[in-house]
């Protein structure tokens, strides 16, 4: 089920794997003016949503609250 926690936990993720993967992607010694900052967006954006999805099968950071009964 997605609850805020869920939201906050995935989102704070995908942000973080947006961030790393767009360092990585980002190639060293390269000045600004060579950076290809499309094919740089485009991986990072990728590299999120697939966060999101992952985080879809669960989060360790957010207890699995039970369903009411009633």
């Amino acid at each position: 089920m997605i609850t805020k926690a869920w939201l906050k936990a995935a989102g704070i993720r995908a942000i973080k794997t947006v961030a790393q993967t767009a360092v990585g992607a980002i190639t060293v010694g390269a000045t600004l003016t060579e950076i290809n900052w499309l094919a740089v967006g485009s991986t990072a954006l990728v590299a999120g949503i697939c966060s999101l999805l992952t985080s879809l099968a669960g989060l360790p950071e957010v207890p699995v609250e039970p369903p009411e009964e009633g």
